[in-house]
């Protein structure tokens, strides 16, 4: 990745980057695509912190009103700029699927999310589709005056007093979350650093979270690229293409490569429909 001042703006040079794929996958929702005259624009946050980003040409980006110590401190981490996704790319397509993937949605990246801002946004995505999830994340983030909430706020809320969410079932999940996050019963940077499976064991003490979410914090959130999240698709990708298991090679940043095969088996079976 490079990049330039020009006036107000950072100007990105990125290949492996592509905005649609990227921002509108299903691994964040709080962004939105917006008119422009560019290739793509989005407006979104990570916690308070907001961002306005087109992309320009295959390639080229622009960071709006953002100044370099901002893009330095706060958006090469959140786009993981710092990691080399060509080679991973080349590693990948050591597979005949993952070449497949990673050919037809190459600008796919790994956004480095909050844990906490990951974790509830992941308990509202149970059973629900990403136009409702953003509904209910954004009416959350407006009752707030645009900030996401931190546990200690969320804390004093209860499933009668977030019903202007609504998000059915997940209110009683979204106070449990709070509740232990706050109070230090579930303490996610600790989370974070614990072997693999005691990780995905202390999330699950959380109500609300089973395995997929907890896989999809653990990713997201943690940035624990060996994590796996498993939905309908994946786990007909596995079926399919690896009936004998997922590539070793490929296994220890199988998160990643999770990326790719979702948005390919999903857009091929719109395709073929």
């Amino acid at each position: 990745m490079d990049y330039r001042v020009q006036g107000n703006d950072i100007i990105v040079f990125e290949p492996d980057l592509d905005l649609d794929e990227t921002l509108d996958c299903g691994q964040a929702f709080r962004w939105k695509k917006i008119p422009s005259d560019y290739i793509s624009t989005y407006e979104g946050a990570f916690l308070n912190d907001k961002l306005k980003v087109s992309q320009t040409d295959k390639g080229s980006f622009i960071f709006h009103d953002t100044d370099e110590n901002d893009f330095i401190s706060k958006w090469i981490n959140y786009f993981d700029f710092e990691t080399d996704y060509s080679e991973l790319k080349r590693c990948f397509s050591e597979d005949e699927t993952l070449a497949k993937a990673v050919n037809f949605a190459g600008g796919i990246r790994l956004l480095r999310q909050d844990s906490w801002e990951c974790l509830i946004s992941f308990i509202i995505s149970q059973n629900n589709n990403i136009p409702r999830i953003k509904g209910i994340i954004d009416r959350l983030c407006e009752h707030y005056h645009g900030r996401f909430p931190n546990a200690e706020l969320l804390s004093q809320e209860n499933e009668d007093s977030l019903a202007y969410l609504r998000s059915g079932f997940r209110a009683k999940y979204i106070t449990d979350a709070s509740d232990k996050v706050y109070n230090g019963t579930a303490k996610l940077d600790e989370i974070a650093s614990m072997p693999i499976d005691e990780a995905r064991a202390a999330l699950k003490q959380i109500k609300g979270v089973g395995p997929k979410v907890a896989e999809c914090v653990l990713l997201f959130g943690m940035y624990r690229v060996e994590a796996f999240p498993k939905d309908v698709w994946i786990k007909r990708v596995l079926a399919e293409y690896y009936p004998d298991g997922f590539p070793a090679f490929a296994a220890e940043k199988g998160g990643i490569a999770q990326q790719y095969l979702f948005h390919y088996i999903r857009n091929l079976d719109a395709q073929s429909e």
